[in-house]
């Protein structure tokens, strides 16, 4: 079993993850790659700083700019949404793949019997208009939903979606816009048969995707593995086993970690030379709060040193940093956080507040770094200053 040390574990995850070193993720054709590469983007509609999605490819992918990810799934089509991990980002060619998930999925739907009833005319409107949105349709009637009652119109347009039939034709902030899938997708992707013989294989496929899109994981619960339904105790190790045996992943030790990680059997070089590997070029990214590489928190304890938690959904009294707090990377180790909101109609990105991390001497503080970093997420923003909280004001400096 190879052993590795957890600076190198940090390496190799830093490399992996295009986030160490000279980007080897870049424009439209980078955004692809690593879409590719991790399988799966997840994404929330929060809008403080960027989308979780943007934040993702904006710390990897140099020259991004976040029309250039509405190209990718709206116009080139090369990306698409898709639930996965929830709901996400997946290359276009994967669709056909999740066959067994939409109609797992689709099967569970609430109101089925009312979206039946109403299903004929929503795919005859849509034969007709090239997209719609729930507000488009005449179903105005209240309806069961997961969480509280909604229109049948939204209903009806969701349960379609997920079931196949209908995709996401584009969205306008957080509405969604629908079409046919026969009218949307290539022949040949609508024309793939579902590729796995049995549900253990499509959950093994999806097991090694995920080991993939973060680098390194384990064979234990973690939500690095949400959105793969049953997924608990022996069939999770009866999948891992299975990957094992047929040589698609590879046990690691990482010292102080008793139990082994796991990587894709197809990266064993690229560990190699992250191991071998000298210093690199250090990078000073902001991250997601869903960044690929963070969706095992106490992964990233153990191996960064590093305690984080999303507390966006923490009551206020209870919360330590802020809502919207994004990990602070600075070459090999996460350094610290910064709450971060973009103030549009000004055009000024405020730092609400900026925590290093308590063992990192004052004076190996990057600031010129970290500025930098600042500044290059302002414009991504389209913000012209950025502004720094400090004794009870704000120091606004343009850029």
């Amino acid at each position: 079993m190879e052993k590795l040390t957890k600076v190198q574990a940090r390496r190799f995850l830093l490399c992996h993850q295009g986030l160490l070193g000279p980007y080897i993720f870049k424009g439209s054709e980078g955004i692809l790659r690593y879409a590719r590469q991790a399988g799966c983007i997840q994404y929330d509609p929060l809008d403080v700083c960027g989308k979780n999605a943007e934040l993702v490819l904006q710390a990897r992918v140099k020259g991004f700019e976040k029309p250039q990810l509405d190209a990718a799934l709206y116009k080139d089509r090369q990306l698409m949404d898709e639930y996965d991990k929830n709901m996400s980002i997946i290359p276009l060619e994967d669709w056909p793949r999740f066959a067994r998930l939409r109609a797992e999925r689709g099967a569970r739907m609430h109101s089925a019997q009312a979206v039946e009833a109403v299903e004929k005319r929503v795919l005859a409107h849509l034969e007709k208009a090239a997209y719609a949105c729930s507000k488009d349709l005449p179903f105005t009637e209240k309806v069961d939903w997961s969480w509280q009652a909604t229109a049948l119109s939204r209903a009806a347009l969701e349960t379609l979606y997920t079931r196949g039939k209908l995709v996401i034709h584009h969205k306008k902030n957080a509405v969604k816009y629908y079409a046919l899938a026969e009218k949307m997708l290539p022949e040949e992707i609508l024309g793939q048969a579902d590729p796995f013989p049995d549900d253990f294989a499509f959950e093994c496929w999806r097991v090694e995707r995920r080991i993939g899109a973060v680098g390194l994981l384990w064979a234990r619960p973690s939500d690095a593995f949400l959105g793969i339904h049953g997924l608990r105790g022996e069939r999770r190790r009866l999948i891992f086993d299975a990957l094992t045996a047929q040589g698609r992943i590879c046990p690691v030790q990482v010292e102080g970690i008793e139990e082994p990680l796991y990587l894709p059997a197809a990266q064993l070089p690229a560990l190699h030379a992250a191991r071998e590997e000298g210093r690199l070029r250090p990078r000073t990214e902001l991250l997601a709060p869903l960044d690929n590489l963070l969706w095992d928190r106490e992964l990233i304890r153990r191996i960064f040193d590093f305690d984080y938690k999303w507390e966006v959904y923490t009551p206020v009294r209870e919360r330590r940093y802020g809502y919207y707090v994004l990990p602070l990377l600075h070459g090999e180790r996460l350094i610290g956080r910064a709450e971060l909101r973009r103030d549009a109609k000004n055009g000024i990105l405020h730092v609400l507040g900026l925590w290093y991390e308590k063992d990192l001497p004052a004076a190996r503080i990057p600031h010129r770094a970290v500025e930098a970093c600042l500044e290059r997420l302002a414009r991504f923003n389209g913000c012209g200053a950025v502004a720094l909280a400090q004794d009870g004001g704000f120091a606004e400096k343009q850029i």
